[in-house]
């Protein structure tokens, strides 16, 4: 049945062209019943993948793992010849690592597609009869451009699907560039969007930088996969990484000039690509801006598909990144460093962050950190462990994040019905008939600002609980959640391998945990610090279409907190009292039967109680410290943030995110729009333009002499002076023809005679 695996990800490909072709024909007249049948068709569409993928895949393979020891399943679909060599089989491989991302991609994404069919109802944000034209008033509670959403989410996870069973690199670009389309088109999907503040990057511009900035990665990624096919001569898996003349032909051949074999070039160069989508200093810039689009989008690219592609691509390609490291150590020693810098410097920043989802996406950028520091270690197993906790836990807080929003917009639109659409909270409109609900003298309410909530436990409880259950996850609180048992993993390894590298990702910890307990306690705990707050809810049941927003919005949080408490349980270590015997730790021998396959070990730490006390020491440690500033107290409306006032100017430095994009803004912006500038006027000014109109010129004043000289005066006058022969010949015939017959005769009597001279005396 492994050989039935590639129609997984096509069940969200077609999702995606009936939506097109079908229920997306013209959003402006379609119906709210075609519409919901577009969430329909995306939803059904993504369960049936994931019940294919646990049935066909998941299940016979961590089954029989250990078949794979020998060779993984391999299922060639189409031949690609690219002459002396070839690209060989455009097709799947299935193996556990394989399986492992085919039980969490989908499922995960069916979770969003189920939350998306409840967020994506008519947002409080939008003014229907401004932004918008419908003839059917009841699709006026659904986005208006429903049916196209779900169309691009299908594309996205059928990216995802794809770059997870490909068998070569080819296949897996392909798809990685297919996900950073979506991105684009996901992130700017509310392009019209515009903000109160100049300054403040809208959906369009958002989008666009978020295309850009991963375009250098990929550009950088695609010159070593060049590379790599050059030198190896196929980009298949299989081809390379069990080819042993293949892989000592990379590791023993040095490159030209630089003294390093191709095997550590050309791994250096994929890196640059996993650390673009991935979004890892120096190319993070791109995914806290990427908020601006809608918050099921956000979870998509942070837990389920985009910033995942680049940890699993330096994990599937993790055997030749050990193969360079042999001869030259600092290719993992720098994959190492980029991901213990960015954990603790996206750590920093999460700190004073108040929009409760940039706090989430700079969360995301340092865990993400913790798993290439985890890679660079050797920690190969840890990295793959984390990739899949992190998943679930992160796809919860952020799903509950748009919930709260949500909840807060509707509150917010409460109270300016309540006040007639006058007084303290007066709605305002952009130029594309955006309605914020903006204070009479002061900036608009922000219903994504943490210190605009407060007290929201009381409101929403369901999400109040399940976010606690992912917050907690994600900080890592001992024994119960899955955070802690992936993390701990990644410390204990550190620790044995990499003390420097240990000690920063226990500091980031720290400040995880103390970040997200400090977002907890200002969103659920104390006081709610506007009216919005006060009245925050989730609508129970839209009374035109019918979709029950609570439910929709709340299950999938409800179903990814079990997971992110139970998905632990499979990676607890063999050495831990008591628990380490009850499972045996079936994740690594799963994950590590492939990676005996491909001819190195696999280094497991022993067990060690020092790692694991700073473990516990870091996530206890933080949510009490954001218990005690932020719990005991809680802020109310107007106060200082108390770690604002204790850090001062710091806090500035650490909320503007250290200047990062003002930098970018500085050098790398302002030298690319000099660029620009430069090459338009060696175009238009300096050299092309001047020299296509030089020659045009030259070209002109060749003709005119040539008109002047030879033209007219040779041309024309031959071409005249037989004209004129014609003419006058043409006269004197004219005037021969009398019309009477003895003169005819005459002429012919002449020409006979004259005619037998010639052939007498000639």
């Amino acid at each position: 049945m492994l050989n039935l695996s590639w129609l997984i990800p096509v069940f969200p490909l077609l999702a995606f062209a009936i939506i097109v072709l079908v229920t997306n024909r013209d959003e402006t007249r379609a119906t709210a019943g075609l519409k919901k049948a577009s969430s329909t068709i995306a939803i059904g569409a993504m369960a049936v993948s994931w019940l294919f993928a646990l049935i066909v895949v998941v299940i016979p393979t961590l089954a029989n793992y250990l078949e794979f020891s020998e060779t993984p399943g391999q299922f060639p679909l189409l031949e690609i010849p690219t002459g002396q060599a070839s690209l060989s089989y455009f097709g799947v491989a299935v193996d556990p690592l394989t399986a492992a991302m085919l039980f969490m991609v989908p499922f995960v994404c069916l979770m969003i597609f189920i939350y998306a069919r409840g967020y994506m109802t008519w947002p409080h944000h939008l003014d229907p009869n401004q932004a918008y034209t419908t003839q059917d008033a009841s699709s006026r509670e659904l986005d208006p451009r429903y049916s196209r959403f779900f169309a691009y989410i299908s594309l996205f996870a059928a990216g995802m699907l794809g770059l997870v069973i490909a068998n070569n690199l080819f296949m897996l670009f392909v798809f990685w560039e297919l996900m950073g389309l979506c991105s684009y088109l996901l992130i700017s999907f509310w392009f019209e969007k515009k903000y109160w503040n100049p300054n403040q990057i809208t959906p369009k511009d958002a989008g666009l930088k978020a295309f850009l900035t991963t375009r250098i990665g990929d550009t950088i990624m695609f010159s070593g996969l060049a590379l790599l096919y050059v030198h190896a001569g196929t980009l298949n898996f299989d081809g390379i990484f069990r080819n042993p003349e293949v892989m000592q032909h990379l590791t023993e051949t040095l490159v030209p000039g630089l003294g390093i074999s191709w095997a550590a070039l050309t791994a250096f160069l994929i890196f640059w690509g996993a650390m673009g989508k991935s979004s890892q200093f120096p190319l993070h810039v791109w995914l806290p801006d990427a908020m601006e689009g809608p918050t099921p989008v956000s979870a998509l690219i942070h837990a389920a598909t985009m910033v995942s592609a680049g940890v699993y691509l330096i994990i599937r390609m993790f055997p030749l990144f050990h193969a360079a490291a042999e001869g030259a150590p600092w290719v993992l020693s720098f994959v190492a460093a980029i991901g213990a810098f960015t954990a603790i410097f996206a750590a920093t920043i999460a700190v004073a962050q108040n929009d409760i989802k940039k706090v989430l996406a700079y969360s995301t950028i340092s865990q993400l950190g913790y798993m290439f520091a985890a890679l660079g270690i050797g920690a190969y197993v840890a990295a793959a462990f984390h990739l899949l906790t992190h998943a679930f836990f992160k796809a919860l807080l952020f799903l509950g994040s748009g919930a709260v929003i949500h909840a807060v917009e509707h509150g917010e639109q409460h109270v300016h019905e309540a006040h007639g659409g006058h007084g303290s909270h007066t709605p305002t409109h952009d130029d594309h008939g955006h309605g914020h609900d903006a204070h009479d003298d002061g900036p608009p309410f922000d219903p994504q600002d943490m210190l605009n909530m407060g007290g929201l436990w009381k409101r929403i409880p369901r999400v109040g609980w399940t976010f606690l259950i992912g917050g907690l996850a994600l900080s890592g609180f001992p024994l119960i959640t899955a955070g802690f048992w992936s993390k701990d993993e990644i410390l204990a390894n550190a620790f044995e391998l990499n003390s420097l590298v240990f000690w920063t990702l226990a500091f980031s910890a720290l400040l995880t945990a103390f970040y997200t307990g400090r977002q907890i306690c200002l969103t659920f705990f104390g006081q709610p610090r506007s009216e919005a707050a006060a009245h925050a809810s989730l609508p129970t049941k839209l009374a035109k279409t019918g979709l029950r927003m609570n439910d929709l919005m709340t299950w999938p949080l409800m179903l990814l907190a079990v997971f992110a408490i139970v998905g632990g349980w499979v990676g607890i270590p063999e050495g831990f009292p008591v628990l380490g015997g009850l499972l045996n730790n079936p994740f690594e021998h799963v994950i590590g039967s492939l990676e005996e396959a491909l001819t190195h070990t696999i280094h497991i730490p022993e067990f060690n109680t020092f790692p694991l006390m700073v473990s516990i020491i870091a996530a206890l440690g933080g949510l009490t410290l954001a218990w005690l500033v932020y719990g005991l107290r809680p802020l109310k409306a107007g106060e200082v943030d108390p770690v604002k006032r204790l850090l001062g100017p710091v806090w500035t430095v650490l909320n503007r995110k250290y200047y990062i994009d003002e930098l970018y803004q500085g050098t790398v912006v302002a030298f690319a729009v000099w660029l620009g500038e430069m090459a338009f006027r060696f175009d238009n000014r300096w050299v092309i333009d001047p020299i296509v109109n030089g020659i045009g010129r030259l070209g002109r004043l060749l003709s005119d002499g040539l008109r002047a000289f030879f033209d007219e005066p040779i041309v024309d006058g031959i071409v005249n002076g037989l004209g004129a022969l014609t003419d006058g010949l043409g006269g004197l015939a004219r005037k021969l023809q009398t019309g009477q017959g003895q003169n005819y005769l005459l002429f012919a009597v002449m020409t006979i005679m004259l005619l037998l001279g010639f052939y007498l005396y000639a």
